[in-house]
Order: C-alpha cells, then structure tokens, then sequence
C-alpha cells in the first residue's frame, strides 16, 4: 500500500494532518492526536481556544 492511499485524519491539538500508522491498527478509531506531544498538552491549546 502507498503512503498516499493511508486514511488521514486531523490532530485535534495542533490540527495538522497525520497518517495511519501500524501501531494504531486496532484503535485507529479512538486516535484523535498526532503524537505523544498533542495528547499531553490538549488540555492547554483547549483553554487557550476557549478563552479567546
């Protein structure tokens, strides 16, 4: 399978798009962040948006 076939999705934190990856195979469902990065600071960029 090429890279450009991949389901793409958008990361909720920092809304930049990211691709399948193998260790996502069985949740790929539940994957809303791109790394480990976006999941740890989600509660930051969503305070920032909200107070704006």
């Amino acid at each position: 399978m090429n890279k450009s076939q991949l389901p793409v999705k958008v990361c909720a934190c920092c809304q930049r798009p990211f691709t399948w990856r193998k260790k996502w195979q069985r949740d790929w469902e539940r994957v809303k962040y791109c790394s480990k990065r976006c999941a740890r600071n989600k509660f930051i960029k969503t305070e920032v948006t909200d107070n704006e």
